[in-house]
């Protein structure tokens, strides 16, 4: 009897609980925690991708090397910099990672416009293959990236807001918001291309230069 009267207690205590907003905080923060994780994953997505494109785009012989090797740079930092759910309210973590795989964006745009000049590489079944991945990829880091943010931003919303607002202050006191993902300065901006086809860097508005000897 005594344990029927407990479960019976806790049941009729746990709907008033529900009903004021004692559970929307835990509940927001799981469903971003949730979509974080899915940013993650497109992220190592597209990690996981570009050590084939650059191996096809070295293998077609092309002089130009400044941007591959910003590309290998910046994903090796990209990758280097991680931030778990338990970060995701720490600014200068968050920041950090965004840069990080701002820099990456930057740099595999950049390397995209290169390789136009060479035909061989346009010609070349398996980097198209990887660049419609990369594109997929890219869309995909879009998506989570605005599901991450409208799910934060309806958790952050339930710190600040009645009723659920009464219970930050108490039993969640320890919540605090999650960061947001900005626009970049990458993403401000149309990608540089400097073709270093002669050892030289190209002057900014020069034509593109002609397409490459294939490797004999």
């Amino acid at each position: 009897m005594n344990r029927a009267a407990l479960l019976t207690a806790a049941a009729l205590m746990a709907t008033p609980l529900a009903g004021c907003g004692y559970n929307t905080i835990p509940t927001k923060q799981e469903k971003a925690e949730a979509t974080w994780a899915d940013v993650q994953s497109q992220y190592q997505r597209r990690a996981d991708l570009i050590p084939n494109l650059v191996a096809t785009v070295q293998a077609s012989a092309i002089q130009e090397r400044t941007t591959l090797t910003d590309v290998i740079n910046a994903r090796a930092r990209a990758t280097s910099v991680q931030v778990n759910a338990d970060d995701l309210d720490n600014p200068q973590a968050f920041q950090a990672y965004q840069q990080a795989q701002g820099q990456l964006t930057g740099a595999l745009s950049r390397l995209l416009v290169t390789v136009e000049a060479y035909p061989q590489l346009q010609a070349n079944q398996n980097f198209l293959t990887l660049q419609a991945q990369l594109e997929g990829t890219e869309n995909r880091i879009g998506i989570a990236r605005r599901d991450y943010n409208e799910a934060v931003r309806g958790y952050n919303t339930s710190l600040r807001t009645f009723p659920s607002v009464i219970w930050a202050k108490t039993a969640h006191s320890g919540s605090k918001e999650m960061q947001l993902f900005t626009a970049t300065a990458e993403a401000q901006s149309a990608p540089t291309v400097n073709f270093n086809l002669n050892g030289a860097p190209a002057q900014a508005g020069a034509p593109a230069p002609a397409a490459a000897p294939a490797a004999q």
